[in-house]
Parts: C-alpha cells; structure tokens; sequence
C-alpha cells in the first residue's frame, strides 16, 4: 500500500488534480470561518454591484479625520469615472441631431462640451427617430454630469429643531480624503453582487462545497451500484449476468440526461432539495461502471488464485471480494473520481434547466449560472455573476479528470514509463 501511495503521489497530474481539489475544499472549509454572512442574505438594494471596495459615503462625511489631498489627477479620475468616452460621443450625436454643427464640437474639450450641454439639452425633447430608450440614456447621463466641473465643495446641513429651516454644519471640499482605514463601514466586494443583491463571493463558496457534496453522494450511490452489479454479472454469470445486462441495457438505450430530466421534473420544487438531486444523479448514472466493471471480472474469474479459492470451497462473497476485487480496486477509484466529477456537471445542467435542487436554501454552482441567465447577465455584461461560476466548474472537473490522468498512467501497465 505505502509504495502504491508513493507511486501515485510521484505522478506530476495526479499531483497537480489534488492540489486544485484540495486548494478548493480548503476554501470551502476556511472561508466560512471568518465570514459568517448567510451565502444568501440580501447586502445590497439592486442588482449586479460591480466587484469592488464599497465604503460607506455617510461615514466618509462623518470620519473622524479629513485630509487635504491636491492630486493633479484627482479631477480627471472623477470626470472620467462619471463621463466616459462613450457618453462623449452619444452627447455629440444628440447635439448634431439637435442642429449643432459637428465641426463645432469638440469631445475632448470637457468644459466646451458641457457648456454645449448645458445650453442646448432638454431632458423632456423626444428628436426625431430616437427610441425612449435612448432617450432615458441621455436623461442618465444628464443626471450624472450635473455639477462635473464644479469647483465648490459640498454643503453639509442639518435641519434646526427649532425653526425648522436648514443650517450648514460643515462643508465637503474637493480636496477633501478620508484615510479608509478611518472609516467605520467599508466591505469589499471581490466579485460584486448578483440579480438579487447578495455577495457572490460568499455565495460561490458555499455553492462549491454544495455541489461537491451533490457530486460525492452521486459518485458513491452511481459507484457502489456498479460495481455490485459488475460483480455479480461478471462472476456469477448465466440467468443473473442476463437479467443485470438486461436492465443495463434498458438504462443504456434511454440517455441518461433525459432520464434525469424526467425524475427531476416529476419531483416538486419543494422535495428538490441537494442531497435528493444527488440520489436521482447516483441511481441513473451506474451504467457504464457496472459494464466496465463486469469486464474486468471476465478476465480475473478463472485466473489461478481465484480457481484455487474455489477448490478450497471459499463462498462466493468472499471469492469475489477477497481475490477479485482487490485487482480491480484501482479501477473502481478511478470511476468514483469520474463518477463525481459527471455528477457536478449533471447538477448544473439540470439547475440551468430550472430543474436543480430548490433555490430557497442552499445554492449550487448550477443555480447561479440559473440566476445569471434568467437575469440576462451574460446579454448585460454582468461577467462576475457567471464567470467565476464557469471557472469554479471547470478547475474542479478538470482536477479530477487530472487525477484520474495520473492514476491511470500509475496502474496501467501500458501507459506506465
């Protein structure tokens, strides 16, 4: 056992598989720890926040310590962060279209393009051809430039109890900073929000330890059932090795994604919870283990050792389990790697179907790309609500398929060095 381990821990793609599954469930344990956040508790009023550090504007005012700060490229970064380059241009179009001559335009002159603007832009004038849509835009960005190249500070004011009328108490100048670490709220954002708000970060962690469990439950129901099958259709043969191929064959002629689509859809959303989603996917993907499995055994039934196991009126279970199964062991771990790694990738085709575990509890990688779909973000260019989903799936199927790379090249004498 101690030099089959170092074997396969010698391998560079088993190797590098296990690092990338181990790195991952580290995350999955760990990151919980230290936030306690529900992984779908409602953060934020809106939809798809970019990732990011948010501070909070009110303790900005209200830090305890303001800085004077005259950076030369503090007006451009905020000028740029609210008109950008495309906003630029749609003001020129509406300007031409509203009889400005377009050689009189200068994009690139902030302060003439505003004052453009300002003299000519009526937020309630519909021109001709121009969709409400694209009226709303130019309302938008209206909205956003309003004050850009003012060079006065902010007007703090509070309401007198007394009177009623409101008084100034401070003023907030542009030169004004606020060291962050003298802020009381500020939260970091590294994937920013969702369709609904919440913290996709947070929300990817517990969805990856989700579907990793979907996938171990499903990998060891769809394994322990092939190989059981395998073995007794293998060994015992005649009248049992016909009925299991005959019902393996019956499950082999229905695709299996059908198949689950069909139990999934018969189920109600409120019985879908993960663990039973796991237990459709383990009982409909058993197939290809137990013919592969049965195979095996074909070969190993009349080697020598197990002939003499039956001279020496050994039982059939402990024919099977002491002088077969050890020689196929390396085989049967390699089909569980597959087996979970399939299984993740059929619980997020179901859930992008609508078809996955309830959405109410616990998320799945599936049901975020399900959310990010069904709220257009990949059309909006929402790429953090789907992106790093997509990621998270691929690194950890290919570390498995990684593995089970290295392991075959360990235990197959024809792949071996």
């Amino acid at each position: 056992m101690k030099h089959t381990i170092n074997q396969v821990f010698h391998s560079g793609k088993f190797v590098v598989g296990f690092t990338i599954l181990m790195t991952t469930l580290f995350v999955v344990f760990v990151y919980p720890l230290f936030i306690k956040e529900p992984p779908l508790q409602i953060i934020g009023q809106g939809t798809f926040f970019p990732p990011g550090l948010y501070v909070n504007t009110y303790d900005t005012i209200n830090a305890p310590t303001t800085y004077t700060l005259n950076l030369s490229d503090a007006e451009a970064r905020r000028i740029a962060s609210r008109l950008s380059q495309d906003d630029r241009v749609a003001m020129q179009e509406w300007l031409v279209a509203f009889g400005i001559p377009e050689d009189e335009i200068d994009i690139e002159n902030t302060e003439q393009l505003l004052t453009q603007w300002e003299a000519n832009y009526d937020p309630n004038l519909r021109l001709p051809g121009m969709t409400f849509a694209r009226q709303r835009y130019f309302q938008r960005v209206n909205a956003s430039i309003d004050g850009l190249l003012s060079t006065e500070g902010a007007i703090i004011a509070a309401r007198n109890a007394e009177t009623g009328e409101l008084e100034e108490t401070g003023v907030v100048k542009l030169t004004d900073f606020a060291n962050i670490n003298d802020v009381a709220n500020v939260r970091l954002l590294p994937l920013g929000t969702d369709n609904f708000g919440r913290d996709i970060s947070t929300q990817l962690v517990a969805a990856a330890g989700v579907s990793l469990l979907i996938g171990l439950v499903a990998g060891l129901i769809a394994t322990s059932i092939g190989l059981v099958l395998g073995l007794m259709a293998g060994y015992i043969g005649g009248i049992v090795d016909d009925s299991i191929m005959f019902v393996t064959n019956l499950f082999t002629v229905i695709p299996t994604f059908v198949l689950l689509i069909l139990i999934s859809f018969s189920i109600s959303q409120d019985q879908r919870g993960a663990i039973t989603i796991a237990i459709v996917i383990g009982f409909t993907s058993w197939v290809w283990t137990a013919r592969a499995v049965r195979s095996q055994v074909f070969s190993l039934r009349n080697r020598d050792h197990v002939n003499l196991s039956k001279l020496s009126g050994h039982p059939v279970p402990r024919i099977i389990f002491a002088d077969i199964l050890p020689y196929i062991a390396s085989y049967v771990v390699m089909a569980f790697i597959l087996q979970v790694s399939s299984a993740i990738l059929a619980e997020a085709s179901l859930s992008i179907l609508g078809l996955g575990p309830r959405t109410t509890e616990t998320p799945t990688l599936g049901l975020m790309m399900n959310w990010a779909m069904i709220y257009q973000a990949h059309i909006l260019g929402k790429w953090w609500a789907y992106m790093p989903v997509l990621l998270t799936i691929a690194l950890i199927t290919f570390s498995m398929n990684l593995m089970n790379t290295g392991l075959d090249q360990v235990f197959n004498p024809a792949l071996r060095d």
